[in-house]
């Protein structure tokens, strides 16, 4: 059964990726169309395709790998002589579509110039001389890359290419496919926060320690007998009066408990005292007298053990009563979720100006014997475990997983949103910054009334392009291969 709920948990996280990724090249795709560019592919992942329809002019399709998606737009890479086009060459068109149409036509008129002049100087041969110049490094990949971009363009169709689009219109084509990402992100949080609600403690009791072990003590056990009582263990104050699962603790030594920190704080500077507790058990109230034992406890700080310079537990000697808090999920506050959902955008976008420190991390934890980090990044594999071990466990009830799966897929979009305004091609950010160089240049250009005012040769930004693709191939097989042998685990 647990390795059905593992599975099932796997196939939720692939469902909701693969839903994401759908929805972010959607938003590519419907600004595309309603702008009259060509679009020629829709797929949602990558390698071999395993289903595909075409519809007009569009073959819709789903791949292997769930790993990212594409939408193909003829004109990606402008055709060199689009890109050389000159205020003087414009004959008074400013706008994207009027530049690359009067670049089309000059370009034909010197094709027929030239084919008629090579004709009359070789004696009615229609040869066209070709330079003799050995090509340099990358430009026969540039010009394969012009070619195979532009090669779904027929005739009259240079207005429908992605380059013949206005910088503005550039610019909501790309940024629409993030921007469904961080609207689905605050959407899924929206869900998480208000609907569900964020896990609170209160003053119920839901589980009673039968024995009071130092900390030091049960870090030395073997971990079977880590969860049971072995002889010679001091019982709790809990056990010894019959506090029971279910009771809701009323008071301690007179003052009245209304948060499990407020039970927390008063119990811990009981050590060694005798005290009146009031608990409440199905609709009746009662007096325990209860003497609270003095136990050594770890040291927390955010939520992990603390550990000194030689890697020692820290501990502390306080007041133990041997009971462990029930947890209701209570919705925020609408005025607070702004607030959460700006803390959490900070935090993604704080590990993203912190991911190369983190891939060195992962460098180290592949190649030594360092620990992972469950802190730390994770590729589609981890997280597909994560998602596994969040179905399959027992440690946390049925909100407790939809809370934490919300919250796991949420974040993930806002990840992919803030990954993908990197300025850097082939993200839609390198797009974006692409659209912003060429417009200004545009405008500077038209107001001096000289210079090129064609579209940006993205092509000449290929051999960058390369290279973050292999930067993100070696991420994306580094992070497999930790994720395998040594992945992150939730719940011990």
């Amino acid at each position: 059964m647990t390795s059905l709920l593992y599975a099932l948990g796997i196939v939720l996280i692939l469902i909701g990726v693969s839903i994401s990724i759908a929805l972010h090249e959607l938003g590519h795709l419907i600004p595309a169309k309603k702008f009259g560019v060509k679009v020629t592919h829709y797929m949602v992942g990558f390698g071999p395709t395993l289903f595909s329809r075409r519809r007009g002019e569009t073959e819709y399709g789903i791949k292997a790998l769930p790993l990212g998606g594409f939408i193909a737009m003829p004109g990606m890479y402008p055709p060199k002589h689009a890109t050389h086009a000159t205020v003087d060459q414009s004959h008074g068109a400013t706008d994207a579509s009027g530049i690359v149409t009067e670049a089309v036509e000059g370009h034909e008129d010197r094709e027929l110039a030239g084919v008629g002049a090579s004709a009359e100087a070789a004696g009615g041969s229609t040869a066209i001389p070709t330079e003799s110049r050995k090509p340099r490094m990358f430009e026969r990949t540039m010009d394969d890359a012009r070619e195979y971009s532009n090669q779904f363009i027929e005739p009259g169709e240079e207005h429908r290419t992605f380059y013949a689009l206005s910088v503005p219109k550039r610019l909501v084509v790309m940024f629409g496919g993030p921007l469904v990402n961080l609207l689905l992100g605050i959407l899924i949080l929206g869900i998480m926060l208000l609907g569900v609600g964020v896990p609170t403690l209160n003053t119920t009791v839901a589980t009673v320690s039968e024995c009071a072990v130092p900390a030091t003590e049960m870090a030395k056990r073997a971990p079977a007998d880590q969860n049971r009582c072995l002889p010679g263990d001091q019982p709790t104050p809990a056990a010894e009066v019959g506090i029971a699962p279910g009771s809701t603790i009323i008071s301690i030594d007179g003052k009245p408990m209304h948060s499990w920190n407020d039970i927390t704080r008063e119990v811990r500077g009981l050590a060694g005292k005798e005290v009146d507790i009031v608990v409440e058990d199905g609709g009746a109230q009662k007096t325990i007298p209860t003497t609270i034992i003095a136990a050594e406890r770890p040291v927390y700080e955010k939520g992990k053990l603390t550990r000194d310079s030689s890697g020692e537990l820290v501990t502390e000697t306080v007041g133990f009563l041997g009971v462990g808090p029930d947890k209701e999920y209570t919705p925020i506050p609408l005025s607070e979720f702004p607030g959460q959902i700006g803390q959490a955008l900070g935090r993604t976008f704080t590990a993203l100006a912190t991911l190369p420190v983190k891939l060195v991390d992962i460098v180290q934890v592949a190649t030594t014997n360092k620990e992972r980090d469950p802190e730390g990044i994770m590729g589609m594999v981890g997280v597909g475990r994560v998602a596994g071990e969040i179905v399959s466990t027992d440690q946390i009830d049925v909100t407790g997983k939809v809370v934490t799966g919300l919250g796991l897929l949420g974040s993930l979009n806002l990840f992919l949103f803030a990954f993908n305004m990197i300025p850097l091609l082939p993200l839609d950010g390198g797009h974006i910054a692409v659209a912003l160089y060429e417009g200004a240049r545009r405008r500077i250009n038209l107001a001096r009334g000289r210079g090129i005012i064609g579209p940006f040769d993205t092509a000449r930004l290929l051999p960058l392009t390369y290279v973050v693709v292999g930067l993100m191939l070696c991420m994306t097989v580094l992070l497999v291969y930790v994720d395998i042998v040594k992945p992150v685990v939730l719940f011990q």
